[in-house]
């Protein structure tokens, strides 16, 4: 599409001006601990631990506590290899965005092979150890996730299509059916619906975002949705996949696998959620307050959902059916 190649250069962070300013892979970095921590985008990487716990604590029959463990040291770590790989990826990208360019990559602090060695070896032993202590369906499950974020998401997607985040949104979604793949070794309907919570949660979340930061996407040439389509058509979809959202949110209590408790929860933030996105559509204020409303409840949105729906199960119960 037009708009993603005026003006942008996507060369990848190894040709990038970030990483030629910075005197190339060949000169050693004075990264610190803190540094490489980052790379493993730790924000992420808690939500993506805490959705797998989930999935993994609700799953029929029990995991020894030294596999559920593994599995969820091996999920976090798999998440942050993916991060890693994306900021090696992203680094001319990031070091053109204001919220992005104190990264360890666009500052120069870590050289961008050095990242790329890190992400490629942490998947390598989370996708390996997985397999290996507790199953092949979980391994392969992660290996797919970091592959798809990595590759279909950061390399392609991303710079390629305005539906960047609503494809792209799968890659966040897969943690909890790794988490009951660690326990059962198939899949089913339950973590089905939590995939589809997230995949259908990400778009709006994003997006909403995406509209009071598009100047930063335009300036890096990312073609999300309001640098493309603009922010009609932006508010637009938040509202239509929210509306298809709200009712996702409840059908683990209307399939069973959730109690009363969470029910309301879910109709209670569903229609906080539901109504923000509808301030979102009407609003065409500058300063974008609906907008940073909406994602800051999101986040808020999606937490509740899982730590009632972990709640439910008892975290005692849980301990109890590992040790099992």
């Amino acid at each position: 599409m037009s708009l993603v190649s005026e003006g942008a250069d996507f060369r990848g962070p190894l040709g990038s001006a970030a990483a030629l300013s910075h005197g190339g892979p060949a000169e050693p970095s004075l990264a610190s601990a803190g540094d490489y921590f980052r790379l493993l985008k730790p924000r992420v990487m808690s939500l993506v631990v805490f959705t797998a716990f989930t999935g993994l604590a609700i799953a029929p029959g029990a995991i020894h506590p030294v596999m559920a463990f593994t599995a969820l040291l091996c999920i976090a770590v798999g998440a942050g290899a993916a991060g890693a790989l994306n900021m090696w990826y992203d680094a001319d990208i990031d070091a053109q965005m204001t919220r992005t360019r104190t990264r360890p990559i666009p500052a120069g602090r870590v050289q961008p092979g050095e990242a790329l060695a890190f992400g490629l070896v942490l998947s390598g032993f989370a996708v390996v150890t997985l397999g290996l202590m507790v199953n092949l369906l979980a391994a392969g499950l992660l290996a797919f996730t970091i592959f798809f974020y990595a590759v279909i998401y950061t390399a392609w997607l991303k710079r390629g299509t305005p539906q960047n985040i609503v494809i792209g949104g799968a890659a966040g979604a897969f943690p909890p059916m790794i988490g009951w793949a660690a326990v059962t070794g198939s899949l089913a309907i339950e973590p089905l619906v939590l995939f589809l919570i997230i995949f259908f949660w990400t778009p709006p979340h994003f997006w909403a975002l995406a509209i009071y930061k598009k100047d930063d996407y335009a300036r890096a040439g990312v073609p999300m949705l309001p640098v493309v389509a603009g922010d009609a058509t932006t508010r637009l979809q938040i509202l239509i996949y929210t509306l298809v959202l709200v009712p996702l949110g409840v059908a683990p209590w209307m399939l069973g696998f959730a109690g009363v408790i969470y029910g309301v929860t879910a109709v209670v933030t569903g229609a906080a959620m539901l109504a923000l996105a509808v301030q979102v559509y009407r609003e065409r204020a500058p300063q974008e307050r609906a907008c940073r409303n909406l994602f800051a409840f999101s986040i808020l949105y999606l937490f509740l959902l899982f730590a009632v729906l972990l709640a439910e199960q008892g975290w005692g119960g849980a301990l109890l059916r590992f040790a099992a």
